[in-house]
């Protein structure tokens, strides 16, 4: 047999073949999603070139729209690129951030180009007295500027007619209405259907007659304290909201909380007619339509067919583009940080509406390693939760302090328990007087099962080498040398707490625990009992702190929000979902809902944060720092 020409080709091998094969296939894949990359690029310019519209100047005369829709809140619940996404898709969680509407309201009172302000709150859900008090501060600063205030509602919640009783005039929908109904705190009790009906055995370890969180677990009512406790701050409360609304409204108090007492009788006169009772009480200056106002609003301003109103208008989102500095971050000026923990505190990292033991103690530090950052502000808006995630953010703080960096607490609507533990050691506490604050109390729960277990025939058993081995195994019966055990690390917890207060507030343990014993209090009981040091807001907060750092006059320092930073794409993702040209695409396509569908954080039920409390792993036995407290 002859041997084969020299100059034909060799023939691969099997595996070669493979090879050569996948990398064939893989440089078409990336050619292809290149191409399609470039396509989709295409599409934008093509669609913004086609339907882009040029934003519209701001001009003088201007009514400027604040209609905020969903909950006030001191950060988002979920990331930028989430909620860019969700908002194309209609998927979003409405939300507005305080910090947002605040600069928006300090910045159109001195703008000579906004003539006056449609105030619309009723699409915004109740968060919090403090925040809606520090909205509503703001609001009457903008009238004493000279400019015009005009609220309108077609029902106003108590919350939401707060900050509408601060404007020049109040107007409701004829068909609309008004209930002012005090504030109220009820919760549901669990023990009969977890003990008796499903045979699920809650221990309860706690320190302190008023710490209420657990008792729905282990009771069928709330106990004398928490009831004695609950309507000493809430009356507080109640009765500086009727404060505040009688001096925004030039109503007598006294007649304005009998009001409240005989509704019935009030609205049996109005003939059932809330509008009307309203108008009556003289809660609203006029019962009108939107379009009524709107009428009234162009005849006053300036009339403009190119818009839904019928008004030369401005959106309070829109205006706050306008006032917001792209160059914010190259700002040379010397930074006061801001910190914001909002939300159950839990361990690890987490995300945004939640508090992180290592997530918010790493932002605490890039502030403190930043040479900008000269002064810092915690922003806490939290019930508390898990004490050691409390206690590593707490220590942050005090590194920020020794590393001679002011930090001053700002408290929002809620900073109780475990919210107080990681304020305790800044060097001034601020809070609204309707904060609510205290609870320096801990528990730890323990259920076991085994009785649930045996409902259905399953019964556990087997040995161990020591008495205790298995002894947190909850299908078994809590032994009670273990509670015992478990009920000495929460009364180690609870003198912990009250020995970091007393030395953070120069006071002596005896003192402050007069004031703990896990007890909520108001802003302003908390200020009359040492654990409070000034009255404010954030604004208030962030002057103290520059203050403190020797930082100059107003225009001599600026203010920087330490966050967790994106990364490029989803900074190009979120950039390109906001934009006025990537927006109609998105909107269009399937992309914004199946890249939302990767993030879904929401709010967390009691339950729920039970529950996860006990999922982390680690030490069998946690104490917890929460309050249950928000009305």
């Amino acid at each position: 047999m002859s041997a084969p020409p020299s100059h034909a080709p060799r023939r691969r091998g099997p595996i070669a073949r493979v090879l050569v094969g996948a990398w064939d296939a893989l440089n078409f894949t990336r050619r292809l999603v290149f191409n399609l990359l470039f396509l989709f690029l295409l599409v934008i310019v093509l669609v913004a070139l086609a339907s882009a519209e040029r934003a519209r100047p701001l001009l003088d005369r201007t009514t400027l729209v604040i209609a905020p829709e969903g909950a006030l809140v001191e950060q988002f619940s979920v990331d930028p690129v989430s909620r860019a996404l969700g908002k194309l898709s209609g998927q979003d969680v409405p939300e507005v951030r305080l910090r947002d509407l605040l600069r928006v309201v300090e910045k159109a009172a001195g703008d000579k180009r906004i003539e006056r302000v449609l105030l619309r709150t009723d699409r915004m859900a109740f968060s919090g007295y403090a925040s809606m008090r520090e909205l509503a501060d703001a609001i009457r600063a903008l009238r004493a500027a000279g400019k015009q205030v005009i609220a309108y509602g077609d029902y106003f919640g108590q919350a939401q007619y707060l900050l509408a009783a601060q404007a020049d005039e109040v107007y409701m929908d004829p068909y609309g209405g008004m209930v002012l109904e005090g504030i109220g705190r009820y919760r549901q009790y669990y023990r009969e259907g977890l003990q008796d009906k499903l045979g699920v055995d809650v221990h309860l370890f706690k320190v302190g007659e008023y710490k209420s969180a657990a008792e729905p677990y282990v009771l069928d009512q709330a106990s004398p304290e928490a009831k004695e406790a609950d309507l000493y701050w809430m009356n507080d409360i109640w009765q500086r909201f009727l404060g505040d609304i009688a001096a925004a409204r030039g109503l007598d108090v006294a007649a304005l909380a009998a009001g409240v007492e005989t509704l019935p009788e009030g609205v049996r006169a109005a003939g059932g007619d809330l509008a009307k009772f309203a108008l009556d009480a003289k809660l609203v200056d006029g019962l009108k339509t939107l379009e009524e106002v709107q009428a009234l609003l162009a005849e006053r301003g300036v009339a403009d067919e190119d818009t839904d109103s019928g008004v030369r208008d401005i959106a309070w989102d829109d205006y706050l583009k306008h006032v917001t500095s792209p160059m914010a971050a190259a700002d040379a000026r010397p930074q006061v940080a801001v910190v914001v923990a909002e939300g159950t505190i839990m361990g690890g990292e987490q995300n945004p509406g939640s508090v992180g033991g290592e997530s918010t103690s790493a932002l605490l530090r890039a502030a403190r390693d930043d040479d900008k950052v000269k002064a810092v502000v915690l922003r806490v808006d939290s019930p508390g939760g898990e004490v050691f995630a409390s206690e590593q953010i707490r220590r942050e703080v005090v590194a920020l302090r020794e590393a001679g960096k002011p930090v001053v607490a700002s408290m929002g609507d809620l900073a109780a328990s475990g919210g107080y533990w990681i304020s305790m050691d800044a060097d001034a506490i601020y809070a609204d007087p309707s904060t609510i604050t205290g609870s320096i109390g801990i528990f730890g729960m323990f259920p076991t099962i085994p009785r649930t277990l045996e409902k259905i025939g399953v019964r556990t058993d087997g040995v161990g080498t020591t008495s205790f081995a298995g002894a947190f195994d909850p299908t078994r019966p809590l032994q009670p040398e273990v509670g015992a055990v478990i009920q000495s690390v929460i009364e180690k917890g609870y003198r912990d707490f009250t020995g970091k207060v007393a030395a953070a507030r120069e006071r002596s343990v005896e003192e402050i625990d007069l004031v703990a014993r896990g007890r909520v209090w108001s802003g302003a009981q908390a200020k009359d009992r040492g654990l409070v040091d000034e009255f404010g807001g954030l604004r208030d907060a962030l002057a103290a702190a520059a203050a403190r750092a020797e930082l100059g006059g107003p225009d001599a320092w600026g203010v920087k929000y330490i966050e967790k930073p994106l990364t490029p794409f989803e900074s190009f993702v979120a950039g390109m979902a906001e934009s006025r040209i990537a927006a109609p695409v998105l909107a269009r396509s399937g992309l914004a809902t199946d890249l939302l569908a990767r993030v879904a954080p929401g709010l967390a039920s009691e339950l729920r944060f039970i529950e996860q409390v006990m999922a982390r792993g680690g030490h069998p036995v946690k104490a917890v720092a929460h309050c249950f407290c928000i009305p």
